[in-house]
């Protein structure tokens, strides 16, 4: 099975009594739930080979050179804003309780308390500062003051009051890098394609999943569920529809579902990398990278990610499975890409997420030829609830 990104899967956990109750008698920093779901990443090994919330120099080695100063690929500068209050009372050298809503989830030892700038940072991540991107929005909304340092998780996380949507999604879809690298060996999987989305799965991505199956031993499936846009599908009607995809429509001895409970930035072309390094985290060998993978709006080329992807393929060692644009071909009469289908555009279907959620408001059946209908009674039922946006 591929090797952890950095050669060693972090694991810093401590659910024993006398930690927690160590963690209640530090002085405490809250931080946001965000920052508590980074942690958790952290601590359980998805971001290895991270131990700890970066430093002033880790930070501009990833912005400035996609590399942690030991010289391993890294896109995304993982980094803890705290309030400026609580910024100028810390100590380098001493440990402190990071809590959430009151309640102490990790430990951290302070390294290093710096500023940064916002500007740069956004530029160089999100290609833009404009703060109408989301990922920019995030940036600008914590701040520029931020601690560093290594953590361990304390058992208090196990209630996970930071995971926003943990309430309505099954505990055993969350699986640890260890658990997923244990089931792929069960499975005697030796390749392992990983599916990222943020949305329900329509034909295009079935077809693309299945294309990847056809050469690997298993896929995993693996929504994101940690924080993303408020425009975005809640994490528990996605994995109903995700439920009830794989229930009909896919071999289950072929495939794994389990989420990712970390948060999206909108990062495009560096988070396609960031995507792969955690998938590799989790055993798999192969990642499929679409079109505008993690991209938002037209901040990005449509297969920039694509590019970057391939331009670190050989240092990353999870290898990029690239793929056009797909749709229905009614000439075809079935799933296809530019590639394979000579037909115009006219023949296509294909339907912008906002025109899904108009037909879907309007009480209008989806096309069979863009999603299966089990899938869209799914979303047809959560638009049409009083709570749904």
């Amino acid at each position: 099975m591929i090797e952890p990104h950095g050669g060693r899967l972090i694991w810093s956990v401590d659910k024993s009594e006398e930690t927690f109750e160590k963690a209640k008698s530090l002085p405490s920093i809250t931080i946001a739930p965000r920052h508590a779901i980074d942690a958790e990443m952290i601590a359980t090994g998805v971001f290895s080979p991270l131990t700890g919330f970066l430093t002033k120099e880790e930070v501009d080695e990833v912005v400035n050179s996609f590399h942690l100063p030991n010289g391993v690929v890294w896109s995304i500068p993982i980094m803890l804003p705290v309030s400026v209050d609580q910024w100028n009372d810390v100590q380098e050298g001493e440990e402190y309780a990071l809590t959430v809503m009151g309640e102490p989830i990790a430990i951290i030892k302070v390294e290093d308390k710096f500023q940064y700038d916002l500007k740069h940072l956004s530029k160089q991540v999100f290609l833009t500062d404009d703060e109408n991107h989301p990922g920019v929005q995030t940036v600008y909304k914590y701040g520029k003051f931020f601690i560093a340092g290594d953590i361990t998780l304390v058992q208090s996380f196990v209630t996970a009051p930071f995971r926003p949507n943990k309430p309505n999604i099954n505990e055993s879809y969350y699986m640890t890098p260890q658990e997923t690298r244990k089931f792929f060996e069960t499975k005697g999987w030796k390749t392992i394609v990983a599916f990222q989305t943020r949305n329900p799965i329509h034909r295009a991505h079935e077809y693309l999943i299945k294309s990847a199956l056809e050469m690997a031993d298993g896929a995993l499936i693996h929504p994101l569920v940690g924080e993303t846009k408020k425009d975005d599908i809640p994490a528990d009607v996605r994995m109903k529809c995700y439920e009830v995809l794989i229930d009909n429509y896919f071999n289950r001895d072929r495939v794994l579902l389990s989420v990712l409970p970390a948060n999206m930035f909108y990062a495009g072309p560096r988070e396609a990398i960031h995507h792969m390094i955690m998938r590799k985290n989790y055993g798999c060998s192969h990642m499929i990278i679409g079109r505008d993978h993690a991209g938002v709006g037209n901040y990005y080329g449509t297969y920039d990610a694509q590019k970057l992807a391939d331009q670190f393929a050989d240092e990353l060692g999870i290898q990029p499975l690239k793929f056009e644009h797909a749709f229905y071909c009614k000439k075809c009469k079935g799933m296809a890409t530019a590639k394979t289908c000579p037909h115009p555009a006219e023949d296509h279907v294909f339907l912008s997420g906002t025109k899904v959620r108009q037909m879907l408001r309007e009480g209008k059946d989806l096309p069979e030829e863009f999603t299966r209908p089990e899938v869209a009674q799914v979303l047809k039922e959560w638009i049409q609830t009083p709570i749904a946006n």
